[in-house]
Protein backbone atom coordinates (compact mmCIF):
# COMPACT_ATOMS: atom_id res chain seq x y z
CA UNK A 1 0.00 0.00 0.00
CA UNK A 2 1.08 3.57 -1.25
CA UNK A 3 1.23 6.49 1.60
CA UNK A 4 -1.04 8.48 -1.21
CA UNK A 5 -3.24 6.14 -0.27
CA UNK A 6 -4.37 6.50 3.37
CA UNK A 7 -3.90 10.62 2.56
CA UNK A 8 -7.57 11.59 3.76
CA UNK A 9 -8.89 8.30 3.83
CA UNK A 10 -9.64 6.01 6.09
CA UNK A 11 -8.54 2.56 5.25
CA UNK A 12 -9.80 -0.80 7.01
CA UNK A 13 -7.23 -3.03 8.23
CA UNK A 14 -8.35 -6.55 9.54
CA UNK A 15 -6.89 -6.87 13.32
CA UNK A 16 -4.42 -9.59 11.80
CA UNK A 17 -2.83 -7.41 9.50
CA UNK A 18 -0.27 -5.04 10.15
CA UNK A 19 -0.56 -1.41 10.79
CA UNK A 20 0.69 0.30 7.29
CA UNK A 21 4.53 2.69 7.97
CA UNK A 22 3.93 1.78 11.35
CA UNK A 23 0.83 4.01 12.32
CA UNK A 24 -1.56 3.42 15.13
CA UNK A 25 -5.10 2.48 14.38
CA UNK A 26 -8.29 3.81 15.07
CA UNK A 27 -10.65 1.41 16.06
CA UNK A 28 -13.79 1.27 13.79
CA UNK A 29 -16.26 0.87 16.19
CA UNK A 30 -17.22 2.18 19.65
CA UNK A 31 -19.04 0.51 22.47
CA UNK A 32 -21.08 2.18 24.86
CA UNK A 33 -22.82 -0.30 27.10
CA UNK A 34 -25.42 -1.77 24.88
CA UNK A 35 -25.04 0.35 22.24
CA UNK A 36 -22.60 0.31 19.07
CA UNK A 37 -21.48 3.39 16.96
CA UNK A 38 -19.92 2.70 13.75
CA UNK A 39 -17.06 5.29 13.58
CA UNK A 40 -17.03 5.31 9.59
CA UNK A 41 -21.21 5.86 8.77
CA UNK A 42 -21.98 6.78 12.56
CA UNK A 43 -25.18 4.36 13.07
CA UNK A 44 -25.94 4.12 16.73
CA UNK A 45 -26.49 0.10 16.49
CA UNK A 46 -28.31 -2.05 19.62
CA UNK A 47 -25.41 -4.56 20.66
CA UNK A 48 -27.26 -7.79 20.64
CA UNK A 49 -28.33 -7.08 16.81
CA UNK A 50 -24.78 -6.95 15.57
CA UNK A 51 -22.94 -9.01 17.79
CA UNK A 52 -20.53 -11.89 16.17
CA UNK A 53 -20.27 -15.72 17.19
CA UNK A 54 -16.53 -14.36 17.98
CA UNK A 55 -17.67 -12.04 20.72
CA UNK A 56 -17.11 -8.62 18.49
CA UNK A 57 -19.79 -6.63 16.55
CA UNK A 58 -20.25 -5.16 13.22
CA UNK A 59 -22.00 -2.32 11.27
CA UNK A 60 -24.78 -3.76 8.99
CA UNK A 61 -25.80 -0.38 7.67
CA UNK A 62 -22.11 0.26 5.68
CA UNK A 63 -21.82 -3.14 5.02
CA UNK A 64 -21.78 -2.61 1.13
CA UNK A 65 -17.69 -0.58 1.80
CA UNK A 66 -16.92 -3.92 3.47
CA UNK A 67 -17.33 -5.40 6.98
CA UNK A 68 -16.28 -3.22 9.82
CA UNK A 69 -16.45 -5.16 12.77
CA UNK A 70 -15.37 -3.41 16.92
CA UNK A 71 -11.78 -6.18 15.91
CA UNK A 72 -10.95 -3.86 13.43
CA UNK A 73 -9.14 -0.31 12.75
CA UNK A 74 -9.29 2.39 10.59
CA UNK A 75 -6.09 4.09 9.43
CA UNK A 76 -5.36 7.34 7.90
CA UNK A 77 -2.78 9.58 7.19
CA UNK A 78 -3.37 13.91 7.30
CA UNK A 79 -3.87 15.10 3.65
CA UNK A 80 -0.43 17.06 3.07
CA UNK A 81 -2.01 18.32 -0.52
CA UNK A 82 0.42 17.16 -2.34
CA UNK A 83 -0.29 18.65 -5.89
CA UNK A 84 2.16 19.91 -8.20
CA UNK A 85 1.51 23.61 -8.64
CA UNK A 86 -1.62 24.51 -11.11
CA UNK A 87 -1.32 28.12 -12.84
CA UNK A 88 -3.54 28.01 -15.36
CA UNK A 89 -5.73 24.71 -15.15
CA UNK A 90 -9.29 25.27 -16.59
CA UNK A 91 -9.17 24.75 -20.48
CA UNK A 92 -12.88 25.50 -20.52
CA UNK A 93 -13.35 28.42 -23.29
CA UNK A 94 -16.81 29.00 -22.76
CA UNK A 95 -18.57 32.34 -21.75
CA UNK A 96 -21.23 32.93 -18.70
CA UNK A 97 -23.90 34.81 -19.09
CA UNK A 98 -24.12 38.04 -16.92
CA UNK A 99 -26.39 36.68 -14.42
CA UNK A 100 -24.15 33.22 -13.91
CA UNK A 101 -20.84 35.52 -13.57
CA UNK A 102 -22.27 37.27 -10.86
CA UNK A 103 -23.11 34.26 -9.09
CA UNK A 104 -20.03 32.92 -10.22
CA UNK A 105 -18.11 35.12 -8.72
CA UNK A 106 -20.18 34.72 -5.36
CA UNK A 107 -19.63 31.13 -5.06
CA UNK A 108 -16.34 31.04 -5.96
CA UNK A 109 -15.49 34.14 -2.76
CA UNK A 110 -17.61 31.86 -0.56
CA UNK A 111 -15.25 28.75 -1.68
CA UNK A 112 -12.26 30.55 -1.00
CA UNK A 113 -13.26 31.39 2.52
CA UNK A 114 -14.55 27.49 3.10
CA UNK A 115 -18.42 28.69 3.74
CA UNK A 116 -21.43 26.29 3.58
CA UNK A 117 -23.31 27.39 0.84
CA UNK A 118 -26.66 26.53 -1.42
CA UNK A 119 -26.79 27.18 -5.00
CA UNK A 120 -29.98 27.37 -5.86
CA UNK A 121 -30.55 27.39 -9.57
CA UNK A 122 -33.44 26.16 -11.82
CA UNK A 123 -32.58 23.12 -14.07
CA UNK A 124 -30.81 24.31 -17.07
CA UNK A 125 -29.11 27.24 -15.37
CA UNK A 126 -25.30 26.06 -15.96
CA UNK A 127 -25.06 25.25 -12.40
CA UNK A 128 -21.89 23.43 -13.42
CA UNK A 129 -20.32 26.24 -15.57
CA UNK A 130 -21.01 28.45 -12.80
CA UNK A 131 -18.60 26.13 -10.65
CA UNK A 132 -15.98 26.53 -12.49
CA UNK A 133 -14.16 29.78 -11.47
CA UNK A 134 -14.60 28.28 -8.02
CA UNK A 135 -13.02 25.25 -8.61
CA UNK A 136 -10.11 27.09 -10.98
CA UNK A 137 -8.78 29.21 -8.01
CA UNK A 138 -9.42 26.58 -5.35
CA UNK A 139 -6.99 24.35 -7.80
CA UNK A 140 -4.58 27.44 -7.75
CA UNK A 141 -4.60 27.54 -4.19
CA UNK A 142 -3.14 23.78 -4.10
CA UNK A 143 -6.76 22.67 -1.99
CA UNK A 144 -7.98 19.61 -2.67
CA UNK A 145 -11.65 19.37 -3.88
CA UNK A 146 -14.84 16.78 -4.27
CA UNK A 147 -17.45 16.71 -6.15
CA UNK A 148 -20.48 14.34 -5.32
CA UNK A 149 -23.92 13.07 -6.22
CA UNK A 150 -26.35 10.43 -4.60
CA UNK A 151 -26.80 9.37 -8.17
CA UNK A 152 -23.98 7.43 -10.27
CA UNK A 153 -25.84 8.72 -13.63
CA UNK A 154 -25.15 12.09 -12.30
CA UNK A 155 -21.29 11.26 -11.82
CA UNK A 156 -20.73 10.01 -15.11
CA UNK A 157 -22.00 13.63 -16.80
CA UNK A 158 -19.98 15.53 -14.65
CA UNK A 159 -17.05 13.52 -15.03
CA UNK A 160 -16.43 13.94 -19.07
CA UNK A 161 -17.72 17.82 -18.76
CA UNK A 162 -15.27 18.23 -15.79
CA UNK A 163 -11.79 16.55 -18.11
CA UNK A 164 -12.98 18.25 -20.76
CA UNK A 165 -13.20 21.61 -18.68
CA UNK A 166 -9.94 20.91 -16.76
CA UNK A 167 -7.90 19.00 -19.87
CA UNK A 168 -3.98 19.55 -16.91
CA UNK A 169 -5.89 18.02 -13.85
CA UNK A 170 -5.95 14.29 -13.27
CA UNK A 171 -9.36 13.41 -11.93
CA UNK A 172 -10.74 10.45 -9.72
CA UNK A 173 -14.09 9.15 -10.68
CA UNK A 174 -15.19 7.10 -7.79
CA UNK A 175 -17.97 4.50 -7.48
CA UNK A 176 -19.31 0.79 -6.76
CA UNK A 177 -19.58 0.59 -9.98
CA UNK A 178 -15.69 0.99 -11.02
CA UNK A 179 -13.79 -1.25 -11.86
CA UNK A 180 -10.60 1.33 -11.51
CA UNK A 181 -8.62 1.33 -8.43
CA UNK A 182 -8.72 4.28 -6.10
CA UNK A 183 -6.21 6.99 -6.95
CA UNK A 184 -5.18 9.94 -5.42
CA UNK A 185 -6.26 13.24 -6.89
CA UNK A 186 -6.45 16.75 -6.53
CA UNK A 187 -9.73 16.86 -7.83
CA UNK A 188 -12.37 13.62 -7.06
CA UNK A 189 -16.15 13.24 -8.61
CA UNK A 190 -17.53 10.70 -6.68
CA UNK A 191 -20.98 9.49 -5.37
CA UNK A 192 -22.07 10.17 -1.56
CA UNK A 193 -21.63 6.82 -0.40
CA UNK A 194 -17.72 6.95 -1.29
CA UNK A 195 -17.68 10.33 0.60
CA UNK A 196 -17.67 7.62 3.77
CA UNK A 197 -14.14 6.29 2.69
CA UNK A 198 -12.64 10.26 3.33
CA UNK A 199 -11.66 11.61 6.67
CA UNK A 200 -10.43 15.12 6.55
CA UNK A 201 -9.31 14.91 2.89
CA UNK A 202 -11.17 17.73 1.22
CA UNK A 203 -10.51 21.50 1.80
CA UNK A 204 -13.95 22.06 -0.31
CA UNK A 205 -16.78 19.72 -1.56
CA UNK A 206 -19.28 20.14 -3.78
CA UNK A 207 -22.83 18.32 -3.47
CA UNK A 208 -24.61 18.11 -6.35
CA UNK A 209 -28.51 17.57 -6.34
CA UNK A 210 -28.50 17.40 -2.51
CA UNK A 211 -31.99 16.95 -2.22
CA UNK A 212 -32.04 13.77 -4.15
CA UNK A 213 -32.59 10.12 -3.28
CA UNK A 214 -30.76 8.41 -0.86
CA UNK A 215 -28.75 11.64 0.41
CA UNK A 216 -31.29 13.84 0.91
CA UNK A 217 -33.11 11.13 3.80
CA UNK A 218 -29.71 9.41 5.21
CA UNK A 219 -28.01 10.56 7.85
CA UNK A 220 -24.92 8.54 7.70
CA UNK A 221 -24.30 10.59 4.11
CA UNK A 222 -24.91 13.65 5.58
CA UNK A 223 -22.36 12.53 8.65
CA UNK A 224 -20.16 10.96 5.67
CA UNK A 225 -20.08 14.55 3.86
CA UNK A 226 -19.34 16.67 7.47
CA UNK A 227 -16.27 13.86 8.06
CA UNK A 228 -14.99 14.15 4.73
CA UNK A 229 -14.19 17.54 4.49
CA UNK A 230 -11.29 19.10 6.38
CA UNK A 231 -12.77 20.85 10.06
CA UNK A 232 -12.52 24.22 8.11
CA UNK A 233 -13.87 22.96 5.59
CA UNK A 234 -16.15 25.10 2.87
CA UNK A 235 -19.34 22.96 1.77
CA UNK A 236 -21.90 23.78 -1.78
CA UNK A 237 -24.82 22.45 -1.86
CA UNK A 238 -26.11 22.65 -6.13
CA UNK A 239 -29.99 21.97 -6.53
CA UNK A 240 -33.07 23.41 -8.33
CA UNK A 241 -35.29 22.24 -5.62
CA UNK A 242 -33.90 22.62 -2.86
CA UNK A 243 -35.65 20.69 0.87
CA UNK A 244 -37.93 22.59 3.39
CA UNK A 245 -34.70 22.00 5.43
CA UNK A 246 -32.13 23.24 3.48
CA UNK A 247 -34.21 26.49 3.75
CA UNK A 248 -35.13 26.80 6.78
CA UNK A 249 -31.11 26.53 7.62
CA UNK A 250 -30.95 29.65 5.24
CA UNK A 251 -33.68 31.64 6.82
CA UNK A 252 -31.60 31.08 10.18
CA UNK A 253 -28.64 32.16 8.79
CA UNK A 254 -26.50 28.42 9.23
CA UNK A 255 -26.29 28.37 5.03
CA UNK A 256 -25.51 31.24 2.67
CA UNK A 257 -27.37 31.21 -0.58
CA UNK A 258 -26.71 32.28 -4.15
CA UNK A 259 -29.90 32.37 -6.34
CA UNK A 260 -30.58 32.14 -10.24
CA UNK A 261 -33.96 31.63 -11.28
CA UNK A 262 -33.16 31.68 -14.84
CA UNK A 263 -31.84 29.46 -17.71
CA UNK A 264 -28.80 30.56 -19.29
CA UNK A 265 -29.95 30.83 -22.60
CA UNK A 266 -32.75 32.91 -21.13
CA UNK A 267 -35.69 31.16 -22.56
CA UNK A 268 -38.42 30.10 -19.66
CA UNK A 269 -38.97 27.17 -18.58
CA UNK A 270 -41.32 24.87 -20.46
CA UNK A 271 -45.01 24.31 -18.48
CA UNK A 272 -46.55 21.22 -17.68
CA UNK A 273 -49.43 19.96 -19.54
CA UNK A 274 -51.72 17.53 -18.19
CA UNK A 275 -54.09 15.26 -20.30
CA UNK A 276 -56.59 12.74 -18.55
CA UNK A 277 -56.57 9.21 -19.43
CA UNK A 278 -58.38 6.21 -18.17
CA UNK A 279 -57.13 3.32 -16.06
CA UNK A 280 -53.98 3.24 -18.04
CA UNK A 281 -52.24 0.07 -16.36
CA UNK A 282 -55.80 -2.06 -17.72
CA UNK A 283 -54.86 -0.79 -21.05
CA UNK A 284 -51.57 -1.77 -21.03
CA UNK A 285 -51.97 -5.34 -19.15
CA UNK A 286 -53.60 -5.78 -22.52
CA UNK A 287 -51.20 -4.51 -24.56
CA UNK A 288 -52.45 -1.26 -25.15
CA UNK A 289 -51.60 2.39 -25.26
CA UNK A 290 -53.97 4.80 -23.77
CA UNK A 291 -55.23 7.05 -27.44
CA UNK A 292 -54.37 10.23 -26.23
CA UNK A 293 -50.97 9.04 -25.31
CA UNK A 294 -49.94 6.67 -28.23
CA UNK A 295 -50.60 9.82 -30.44
CA UNK A 296 -48.16 11.87 -28.65
CA UNK A 297 -45.79 9.53 -28.97
CA UNK A 298 -46.53 8.54 -32.80
CA UNK A 299 -45.96 12.52 -33.45
CA UNK A 300 -42.93 12.61 -32.16
CA UNK A 301 -41.25 9.39 -33.51
CA UNK A 302 -42.68 10.43 -37.28
CA UNK A 303 -40.54 14.04 -36.45
CA UNK A 304 -37.40 11.92 -35.34
CA UNK A 305 -37.86 13.92 -31.93
CA UNK A 306 -36.39 12.06 -29.32
CA UNK A 307 -37.95 12.13 -25.98
CA UNK A 308 -37.95 10.75 -21.95
CA UNK A 309 -41.46 8.25 -21.11
CA UNK A 310 -41.82 7.99 -17.22
CA UNK A 311 -43.50 5.44 -15.16
CA UNK A 312 -44.16 5.47 -11.62
CA UNK A 313 -42.60 2.01 -10.75
CA UNK A 314 -40.66 -0.77 -12.30
CA UNK A 315 -43.39 -3.01 -12.55
CA UNK A 316 -44.79 -0.80 -15.36
CA UNK A 317 -41.99 -1.48 -17.46
CA UNK A 318 -42.60 -4.86 -19.18
CA UNK A 319 -46.39 -4.16 -19.49
CA UNK A 320 -45.93 -0.99 -21.32
CA UNK A 321 -43.07 -2.24 -23.18
CA UNK A 322 -45.32 -4.93 -24.71
CA UNK A 323 -47.61 -2.25 -25.35
CA UNK A 324 -45.12 -0.24 -26.96
CA UNK A 325 -43.93 -2.86 -29.03
CA UNK A 326 -47.53 -3.61 -30.38
CA UNK A 327 -48.32 -0.54 -30.93
CA UNK A 328 -45.48 1.34 -32.38
CA UNK A 329 -44.08 -1.74 -34.24
CA UNK A 330 -40.07 -1.54 -34.79
CA UNK A 331 -39.26 1.71 -33.45
CA UNK A 332 -36.01 1.12 -31.10
CA UNK A 333 -36.46 2.07 -27.25
CA UNK A 334 -35.21 0.32 -24.30
CA UNK A 335 -36.70 0.23 -20.62
CA UNK A 336 -34.38 1.23 -17.89
CA UNK A 337 -34.07 1.58 -13.77
CA UNK A 338 -31.98 1.88 -10.88
CA UNK A 339 -31.32 -1.79 -10.45
CA UNK A 340 -30.81 -2.35 -14.00
CA UNK A 341 -27.38 -4.19 -14.41
CA UNK A 342 -27.22 -2.70 -18.34
CA UNK A 343 -28.31 0.76 -16.68
CA UNK A 344 -25.35 3.13 -17.61
CA UNK A 345 -25.26 1.36 -20.95
CA UNK A 346 -28.87 2.02 -22.01
CA UNK A 347 -28.07 5.59 -20.46
CA UNK A 348 -24.97 6.41 -22.79
CA UNK A 349 -26.84 4.69 -26.13
CA UNK A 350 -29.59 7.31 -25.52
CA UNK A 351 -27.11 9.99 -25.10
CA UNK A 352 -25.59 8.52 -28.53
CA UNK A 353 -28.65 8.89 -30.17
CA UNK A 354 -29.00 5.02 -31.01
CA UNK A 355 -32.63 5.32 -29.57
CA UNK A 356 -35.53 7.28 -30.10
CA UNK A 357 -36.56 7.23 -26.71
CA UNK A 358 -36.07 5.53 -23.30
CA UNK A 359 -38.53 4.59 -20.61
CA UNK A 360 -37.73 5.29 -17.41
CA UNK A 361 -38.56 5.71 -13.69
CA UNK A 362 -37.54 8.41 -11.50
CA UNK A 363 -33.86 7.22 -11.62
CA UNK A 364 -33.41 9.55 -14.71
CA UNK A 365 -35.46 12.68 -13.06
CA UNK A 366 -32.60 14.66 -12.34
CA UNK A 367 -28.74 15.07 -13.22
CA UNK A 368 -28.65 14.07 -17.01
CA UNK A 369 -28.96 15.88 -20.05
CA UNK A 370 -30.54 15.10 -23.15
CA UNK A 371 -30.23 18.15 -25.15
CA UNK A 372 -33.25 18.87 -26.98
CA UNK A 373 -35.64 16.33 -25.81
CA UNK A 374 -39.61 16.20 -24.87
CA UNK A 375 -40.08 14.33 -21.78
CA UNK A 376 -43.95 12.34 -21.39
CA UNK A 377 -45.33 10.84 -18.01
CA UNK A 378 -47.93 8.39 -17.75
CA UNK A 379 -49.67 7.68 -14.34
CA UNK A 380 -47.71 11.71 -12.77
CA UNK A 381 -50.55 11.30 -10.40
CA UNK A 382 -49.04 8.53 -9.43
CA UNK A 383 -47.60 9.67 -5.13
CA UNK A 384 -44.06 7.85 -6.15
CA UNK A 385 -43.74 11.50 -7.85
CA UNK A 386 -43.30 14.46 -5.54
CA UNK A 387 -43.26 17.87 -6.75
CA UNK A 388 -39.86 18.27 -6.59
CA UNK A 389 -39.45 15.03 -8.68
CA UNK A 390 -41.91 16.45 -11.22
CA UNK A 391 -40.27 19.97 -11.45
CA UNK A 392 -37.00 18.03 -11.88
CA UNK A 393 -38.66 15.99 -14.72
CA UNK A 394 -39.95 18.91 -16.14
CA UNK A 395 -36.77 20.35 -16.46
CA UNK A 396 -35.21 17.59 -18.87
CA UNK A 397 -36.63 20.04 -21.92
CA UNK A 398 -35.49 22.74 -23.13
CA UNK A 399 -31.79 22.61 -21.90
CA UNK A 400 -29.77 23.60 -25.11
CA UNK A 401 -29.76 26.87 -26.47
CA UNK A 402 -31.42 25.38 -30.20
CA UNK A 403 -34.03 24.11 -28.36
CA UNK A 404 -35.05 26.21 -25.66
CA UNK A 405 -38.86 24.94 -25.42
CA UNK A 406 -40.22 21.87 -26.00
CA UNK A 407 -43.14 19.56 -24.38
CA UNK A 408 -43.82 18.28 -20.81
CA UNK A 409 -46.73 16.08 -21.05
CA UNK A 410 -48.76 14.76 -17.76
CA UNK A 411 -51.32 11.75 -18.43
CA UNK A 412 -52.48 11.64 -15.10
CA UNK A 413 -56.29 9.69 -13.86
CA UNK A 414 -57.41 12.42 -11.38
CA UNK A 415 -55.90 16.13 -10.52
CA UNK A 416 -52.79 15.94 -8.11
CA UNK A 417 -52.42 18.59 -5.90
CA UNK A 418 -48.63 17.44 -6.01
CA UNK A 419 -48.85 18.40 -10.12
CA UNK A 420 -50.51 21.92 -9.24
CA UNK A 421 -48.03 22.73 -6.87
CA UNK A 422 -44.57 21.56 -9.63
CA UNK A 423 -46.72 23.97 -12.20
CA UNK A 424 -46.61 27.10 -9.31
CA UNK A 425 -43.50 26.39 -9.00
CA UNK A 426 -42.04 26.39 -12.27
CA UNK A 427 -44.72 29.90 -12.82
CA UNK A 428 -43.09 31.63 -10.07
CA UNK A 429 -39.67 30.80 -11.56
CA UNK A 430 -40.71 31.98 -15.00
CA UNK A 431 -41.97 35.48 -13.39
CA UNK A 432 -39.03 36.02 -10.98
CA UNK A 433 -36.89 35.43 -14.19
CA UNK A 434 -38.94 37.75 -16.12
CA UNK A 435 -38.24 40.53 -13.17
CA UNK A 436 -34.14 40.25 -14.19
CA UNK A 437 -34.52 41.31 -17.70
Amino acid sequence: MQKEQLYGRRVLINQAQPAPFGLVGEKTMVIRGSVVICRRCNARLKKTDVALPDGSCYCPVCLNLGRVTSHDYFYHLEEPNHFSPLPDPCSWQGQLSPLQEVVAREVARGMAEHHHRLLWAVTGAGKTEMIFLALTEALKRGERVAIASPRVDVCLELYPRLQAAFKKVPIALLHGKNPQPYQYRQLTICTTHQLLRFYHAFDNLVIDEVDAFPFASDPGLHFAASQAIKEDGGLLYLTATPSKELLERVRQKKLKVSYLPQRFHGHPLPQIQTVLVGRWRKKLNKGVLPRQTKTWLVTRIKRHQEFLLFVPHVVDLVPIARALKNELGAVKFMTVHASDPDRLDKVQAMRDHQLAFLVTTTILERGVTFPGIDVGVLGADSEIFSTAALVQIAGRVGRSLERPGGAVTFWIQENSRRIEEARRQIAEMNRRARKLK
